[in-house]
């Protein structure tokens, strides 16, 4: 079957705007992960100490992210996305400023508290959506998401470069700078959209969020989700201390351990990524990268004072880890309502960003109270609740998202248009919303008449 080539590519101005918003995501995210693999050994040095508060410090961005994200996405409905990005920008700048001027925990604790108060992804996500067409929506969505982990693995290395050049307050000035630059990006790169509205593959729909989170499916993905954000920045309130104090490791050479990691970590994970889409073994992958996580969590709690094994199991966490990033939002849209993606995916997100803040207080708390070996132990014991949560957990459809723009239709066209549609080879749902003039679609790319499916489209 041949394709219509005038909607299956991305224009030059959706690339652009792909790529300058993944710049903008990218840059400010980077600044938030940066302190990861340095700040439990040197926020010691701050007024204030205990790890309890250490370990706030580090994850309460994402409470501020989590509590904030979804009102601040439906204000720039209202406002713009231009305004509430920018702004959120600045907010972000003003957090970073605070933590790099202060010499008491708490001080960085409310640093790292505004940092998440400006929470811009939603909106950068409707702003991607009002600056593309529907059918190149997934693809540009895909460039932003990616931009992210990239970012992550990033920080990483940077983070203990950096602070061997500027030290911890150094890192949050740089952050500002990061900050500062997405700014420029979205006055001077990024298109203003003619128009802004709702996008329902993209936002949140506050009545179909409440009916999703009793959706068995969604919440053990949304548990699981959690699981791996709080097992994350467990580790990163454990192994910085473990490599320096235990193994005598400066911290301005951790680097040399993650970025070996992180590359065979990467390179590890790639064929079960693919595995997982192209023979449609998805939960079977999920699975196993779960129960890889519980292997390196239970060997961290045994061996970790021995460098070899620390290296090993990092290598097999963010193995396990790098696939769960991949594969899961992928089960989300699988599993999600046509017409209702963006509700479930706010709701991952938001367990995600929970995760976050739980873990690092949770290990910090551990670190007060317990051992080290503790925070790997209790970690090792979700792992294997989420595995049992995993039991039920249901193979997925192997559809893709798809969406279509049918222009101005009556309610009474849609419903006629929506069984049309069903009927095309390759289209399992179909779903018209006439206000919205789209047809919100899960579609088999293996089988589907591209053609016939393109001939109602309107962006022709």
């Amino acid at each position: 079957m041949t394709k219509n080539t005038n909607v299956d590519r991305m224009t030059h101005g959706e690339r652009r705007v792909a790529f300058s918003l993944a710049g903008v995501l990218s840059t400010r995210m980077l600044g938030l992960f940066m302190i990861f693999p340095v700040f439990a050994i040197y926020a010691r040095d701050l007024e204030g100490y205990t790890a309890t508060l250490a370990g706030l410090a580090l994850g309460i961005y994402g409470l501020s992210q989590a509590l904030l994200q979804i009102p601040l996405g439906r204000l720039s409905d209202k406002v713009g996305r231009k305004p509430i990005i920018i702004g959120g920008l600045l907010v972000f700048i003003l957090g970073s400023v605070v933590a790099a001027m202060s010499e008491s925990l708490w001080g960085v604790i409310i640093g790292r508290a505004i940092q998440g108060m400006g929470a811009i992804a939603s909106a950068t996500f409707a702003l991607a959506a009002d600056l593309s067409r529907e059918e190149q929506r997934m693809k540009v969505m895909a460039v932003m998401g990616m931009s992210i982990g990239g970012a992550f693995a990033l920080a990483l290395v940077l983070g203990p470069l950096l602070h061997g050049f500027f030290g911890l307050s150094g890192i949050f000035w740089v952050t500002a700078v990061l900050a500062a630059v997405g700014i420029l990006i979205i006055l001077f790169r990024v298109p203003t959209p003619v128009r802004t509205r709702f996008h329902r593959d993209a936002e949140v729909e506050w009545e179909w969020f409440k009916r999703l989170l009793t959706d068995g499916q969604l919440v053990r993905l949304d548990i699981g989700v959690f699981i791996l954000h709080l097992i994350l920045t467990a580790l990163f309130m454990t192994i910085p201390l473990i490599l320096h104090d235990d193994i005598g490791l400066p911290v301005d050479s951790h680097w040399q351990i993650y970025l070996p990691v992180l590359i065979l970590s990467i390179v590890m994970a790639g064929p079960f990524i693919m595995l997982a889409e192209k023979r449609r073994q998805l939960r079977q992958v999920t699975r196993l990268a779960v129960a890889g996580l519980g292997i390196s969590a239970f060997g961290l709690w045994q061996w970790s004072q021995h460098i070899e094994v620390i290296i090993g199991m990092l290598i097999l966490f963010f193995a396990s880890f790098n696939v769960l990033e991949a594969g899961m939002p992928s089960f989300i849209a699988k599993v999600a309502p046509a017409a209702h993606k963006g509700s479930a995916m706010g709701g991952y997100t938001s367990a995600q960003f929970l995760g976050a803040f739980v873990g690092s207080v949770m290990g910090g708390f551990l670190h007060d109270v317990a051992t080290q070996q503790m925070v790997f132990l209790i970690c090792g014991g979700l792992v294997v609740f989420w595995l049992l949560l995993l039991v039920g957990l249901r193979e997925p459809q192997y559809c893709s998202s798809q969406m279509l723009n049918l222009g101005e239709i009556t309610k009474e066209r849609a419903e006629v248009l929506a069984n049309e549609l069903q009927q095309i080879t390759g289209v399992v749902e179909a779903v018209v919303i006439p206000e919205d003039g789209v047809a919100y679609l899960k579609v088999d790319k293996h089988l589907l008449d591209q053609d016939a499916l393109y001939a109602y489209s309107v962006s022709q």
